[in-house]
């Protein structure tokens, strides 16, 4: 149940300069001491409900009020006899939330299940007796909001609550609308709580509410919670900077007169728009003092024009450019290219006659809709899903963003609460998004198309973002037609072909531990620690799959990446009860190499060769290695896999020529990747699998004797200058 109270002394002025859709106090104050009186107003409305109907009416002309009159009546019977800590009827609550969100724009079926959202939590009223009076939407709604009450927000049930959450917010983002619009009426009045809880609160809000605001692209919400975090979390520098906010305000706006300037050169081109000053909220203000050391008034906000048409947009920017002298480093497209929120202007940057920079944004009147409200201004996109044999409850979401449907991917196969709860918040933090188009794949896997990333993903997510647990077949991959590790870190707009290994069995491939270092995304990170888990014999007591025969040397098989590890229990012995060892692919030791190993997820132990660079990434992060040995020559008649790098001057049929050298020697070729030639030089990349280890030297120098080549290396040392690449 929410009983924080109103405290004057908190930071409700935070977002009062800001020009965002914000709860009027005055109307505020109006439905409570209507809450209070209980009279009926116009139309047959309640007073206290007048209010909500004359914003909701501003942005549904033709919206019907009746059933938010019903909602209203069953709400405040029900709430009635409860209150707030600050002494107010309880109804006050429900209205405030409502009021919230009928200033963004949501449509009536939202605003009923907000005036609802804490009956059957809270009251004797029930979930049935709601969908019989108001329909199945209203009540699944209602349902989606109790359900995120059911758990305290204690921190042992965070991770579960939120969990909790982000299913309910995939069926229906509107159950997280009301839900932010909840969690900001309670910030707002967090003023009687004590110390250690309010800062507890306003930790869970940055670190997730805030951060799925801005991903639903509600921005008003996700502005006003930031500020009055600030304000609870750092509130020394949030006094510094609304100090510095007031000291300005008693001076003259160097944006005002720009954005005059600004109006007179549009009239002149006869280019209808609106200039607007928009000032900053002050955790933006904080941000830009951080960044600039000292602040002008120019700081303080940025220029918004709003026009009718996506092409106003562009003569805009056009006249803006041409009559003033532009910034072009801080010019932005997100017409053209929006962002995964949905979020779409024109951002620039020019100088007034005082040489301040206004930078601007140029938008049209439903994108600002939309950049302020996000999802919320789309309306109802939720329609029944269509045909005789759907699901009964499905729901088809066309609106729903990618980073959205990734998540409630993983959380569905993520069992442990706390690990989730990890993966969402890194999640969250990951503020950019990008898409790679990605083509190909093994026969029957999903067809050509796009797919999104948060910025800084490589192959290795792209390829669990595609393909799932089959992923772990993965062997390369050519980005923009090139050959690429699954290291690779991938861009906006990259193309993407995986190379997945064909008709391998489910125990013959598998991710090595090496992979959860390239891996950026929770969905990644957890199914390549699952697989681990389950060759290590952890989740089902089974004994950890054993490496696949050798197969038939290969001729000018192209790849592009090392195959599967041997597991390496044959070979190796790790100084640890219990684990489990596996060759690290990075540098493909075999016997008698020095070696030595560190401890990775799921009780196994990754054996390095000692001067491979890993190990000493691995040292300088305070990881404590594990000591290895060899077993014993008898026991060791098993076979090894080595990666070796051929570096050699290009020349017709140097891949034939060294790939008969290798099968000479009684080696089968794994997987091959030949990189493109660069100043007439070459590199080809060979994963081998030797019968022994001590036929190693003599293969190196059989290799080395094929004309052309001038060095053959093992993978994992470092490069002598005279390698291919400087």
């Amino acid at each position: 149940m929410s009983a924080e109270a109103t405290d004057p002394a908190t930071p409700e002025a935070a977002g009062r300069r800001r020009a965002r859709p914000r709860l009027d106090v005055r109307g505020l104050r109006r439905i409570g001491r209507a809450a209070l009186i209980g009279t009926a107003g116009r139309d047959g409305l309640p007073d206290a409900l007048e209010h909500v109907a004359q914003v909701h009416r501003r942005h549904h002309p033709d919206a019907g009020l009746d059933i938010l009159s019903k909602a209203y009546v069953l709400a405040e019977s029900s709430h009635r006899g409860q209150m707030r800590k600050s002494g107010e009827p309880y109804i006050t609550h429900p209205l405030a939330v409502t009021l919230i969100l009928a200033e963004l724009g949501a449509e009536t079926t939202t605003l009923t299940a907000s005036l609802l959202h804490d009956t059957v939590e809270d009251t004797e009223v029930t979930l049935d007796q709601v969908r019989e009076q108001f329909g199945a939407e209203v009540s699944y709604l209602v349902d989606g909001v109790t359900k995120l009450e059911k758990v305290d927000y204690g921190a042992a049930a965070e991770p579960e609550t939120f969990r909790k959450m982000l299913v309910a917010t995939g069926n229906d983002v509107r159950v997280m609308s009301i839900k932010l619009a909840d969690r900001l009426h309670n910030m707002r009045t967090l003023g009687v709580m004590r110390p250690e809880k309010q800062a507890r609160i306003a930790k869970v809000t940055r670190d997730v509410l805030i951060p799925l605001a801005e991903r639903l692209g509600v921005q008003a919400l996700k502005t006003e919670l930031e500020d009055l975090v600030f304000a609870i979390l750092h509130p020394e520098e949030y006094a510094t900077t609304r100090r510095l906010v007031d000291e300005h305000a008693g001076r003259p706006d160097p944006l005002a007169a720009i954005a005059a300037r600004v109006r007179t050169t549009l009239d002149e081109a006869g280019i209808q728009a609106r200039v607007l000053v928009r000032p900053r909220h002050f955790v933006s203000v904080h941000r830009v003092r951080m960044a600039r050391g000292e602040l002008t008034g120019a700081d303080l906000g940025r220029l918004l024009v709003l026009v009718a048409e996506d092409a106003d947009c562009y003569a805009v920017l056009g006249e803006l450019h041409t009559c003033f002298t532009p910034v072009v480093s801080e010019f932005k497209d997100f017409i053209a290219a929006p962002k995964f929120n949905l979020y779409q202007s024109l951002h620039t940057a020019v100088t007034g006659e005082s040489g301040q920079i206004a930078e601007t944004l140029i938008r049209t009147h439903q994108m600002h809709r939309v950049a302020e409200a996000g999802v919320i201004a789309l309306g109802n996109p939720y329609t029944p899903t269509d045909g005789p044999d759907a699901p009964e409850g499905e729901r088809a979401d066309p609106t729903r963003p990618g980073w959205l449907s990734r998540l409630l991917e993983w959380q569905r196969t993520t069992p442990d609460p706390d690990t989730f709860w990890t993966s969402l918040r890194d999640d969250l933090a990951q503020d950019l998004e990008i898409t790679v188009f990605c083509a190909g794949g093994p026969p029957g896997g999903p067809a050509d198309g796009t797919i999104g990333l948060p910025a800084g993903a490589s192959c290795v997510d792209a390829a669990y973002a595609r393909y799932g647990e089959a992923a772990h077949c993965c062997i390369g991959a050519r980005v923009n037609g090139r050959l690429a590790a699954l290291a690779t870190v991938l861009h906006d707009g990259d193309s993407l072909h995986l190379l997945m290994a064909p008709d391998a069995p489910d125990t013959a491939a598998g991710p090595a531990p090496e992979w959860l270092d390239h891996a950026r995304t929770p969905a990644a990170r957890l199914a390549i620690s699952r697989w681990l888990s389950r060759s290590a014999g952890q989740d089902t007591g089974e004994p950890a799959p054993q490496p696949p025969p050798p197969g038939p040397a290969a001729s000018g098989h192209d790849t592009g990446a090392a195959a599967e590890i041997t597991p390496a229990a044959v070979l190796a012995v790790a100084d640890l009860p219990g684990a489990s060892v596996r060759l690290a692919g990075c540098c493909t030791p075999v016997p008698p190499d020095n070696v030595t190993g560190f401890a990775v997820r799921g009780g196994t132990v990754t054996v390095h060769r000692a001067l491979c660079p890993v190990v000493a990434r691995m040292a300088a992060t305070g990881r404590q290695p594990v000591g290895v040995r060899w077993r014993r020559a008898g026991r060791t008649n098993h076979g090894c896999r080595v990666t070796l790098l051929a570096e050699a001057f290009s020349r017709p049929h140097l891949l034939a020529d060294l790939t008969e050298a290798i099968a000479a020697q009684g080696v089968a070729v794994v997987s091959a990747a030949v990189e493109p030639p660069h100043e007439q030089r070459v590199r080809h990349t060979y994963t081998l699998h030797l019968p022994n280890a001590a036929g190693l030297p003599s293969l190196m120098r059989a290799m080395r004797e094929v004309p052309g080549v001038f060095d053959v290396l093992r993978a994992g040392r470092d490069r002598p200058a005279a390698a291919l690449r400087p």
